[in-house]
């Protein structure tokens, strides 16, 4: 399975990975399709690692995206990297997001986790 490439996932959102390098690490741009705020979607970086692949070949990856270009979070999502019979990659991640808010007993409200979704290829 390999991670670099161009992914959409099922609700439209795109993510670039360019290449990872020999320890695991990578870069790109994510493009959500959905957010909570008003303000106009701008792509956004994002940086990870991914599982070493040695005898491996459905990775474990994490990355994380910051959002700072239209709004005040940050999202960290893990996943795995699965590979079916007709060697076609599928991502399956899990998120949690983190609003910036004033004060700490407003944080109750400032995180967002969310299963899925799914990246095909």
């Amino acid at each position: 399975c390999h991670l670099s490439g161009l992914w959409r996932n099922e609700l439209g959102s795109l993510m670039e990975i360019r290449e990872v390098n020999d320890a695991g690490e990578f870069s790109g741009e994510y493009l959500t399709a959905v957010t909570a705020t008003s303000n106009c979607i701008r792509r956004s970086p994002l940086k990870g690692a991914q599982h070493e692949m040695k005898h491996r070949g459905q990775p474990t990856f994490g990355f994380t995206v910051n959002w700072a270009k239209f709004s005040n979070s940050t999202t960290v999502f893990v996943g795995q990297c699965f590979v079916d019979d007709k060697r076609k990659e599928t991502l399956k991640t899990m998120w949690l997001l983190r609003q910036e808010v004033g004060s700490p007993e407003d944080g109750w409200s400032a995180t967002w986790w969310v299963a899925g979704p799914r990246w095909p290829r």
